[in-house]
């Protein structure tokens, strides 16, 4: 399910102008896997007054269990086929702020629905932040490796190709939250501030 953006977050002219601009595109956050999609979108959802996505939940609310219990039973080849699905019907759903899985962008029809019905914002992570940020946590099926700090850097290798692709390239690092809410907004507006509704640049 969508989330209402909160109320409490001021909505400044630049940022009305933003999602004027983006017609029924959304923005979608790419990236690696702990580098902030879920954290830094709901927070620019809530900025620019619009509903946040999680694919990853709602790819657990299709299938009725949980992204591990899915690898676990079915493979990832199942999941990414699925994950395809639900990322095309959350875009037709536009606009919102959608953060996607870490490996969402490894399918071509994925990218090509994301360039075509968003604006696409690369949260870039170096593998030192991403492993701290999830070294901890059971729930990342590709990380139950030996070497998780390596597999995350071969991951980053292998899929950087893709997330390059994006509209938008912001560095996630550990600074505040609202920082990099801060310049994701700014270059959204410094992209889409002069384009129609329906135009992407």
């Amino acid at each position: 399910m969508t989330e209402p953006a909160p109320s409490q977050f001021a909505c400044s002219a630049a940022d009305a102008e933003i999602a004027r601009s983006l017609g029924a595109r959304s923005i979608v956050l790419v990236g690696m896997m702990g580098a902030g999609k879920s954290t830094i979108g709901r927070r620019l959802a809530a900025r620019l007054k619009l509903p946040f996505v999680d694919a990853d939940h709602e790819i657990e609310a299709a299938a009725g269990m949980s992204i591990p219990d899915i690898f676990a039973a079915h493979g990832e080849q199942y999941f990414r086929d699925g994950e395809a699905r639900v990322i095309a019907r959350l875009l037709d759903n536009g606009p919102s702020v959608l953060a996607t899985g870490g490996g969402a962008v490894l399918r071509a029809e994925t990218r090509e629905r994301i360039s075509r019905s968003g604006v696409s914002i690369w949260l870039k992570a170096e593998a030192d932040v991403v492993f701290r940020r999830v070294k901890r946590r059971a729930d990342r099926p590709l990380l139950q490796t030996p070497d998780p700090a390596a597999t995350i850097a071969r991951l980053i290798v292998e899929r950087e190709p893709f997330y390059q692709q994006a509209d938008i390239e912001i560095l996630s690092r550990d600074v505040p939250h609202e920082k990099i809410v801060d310049e994701c907004a700014e270059a959204l507006h410094a992209r889409l501030g002069a384009a129609g509704p329906t135009e992407k640049q």
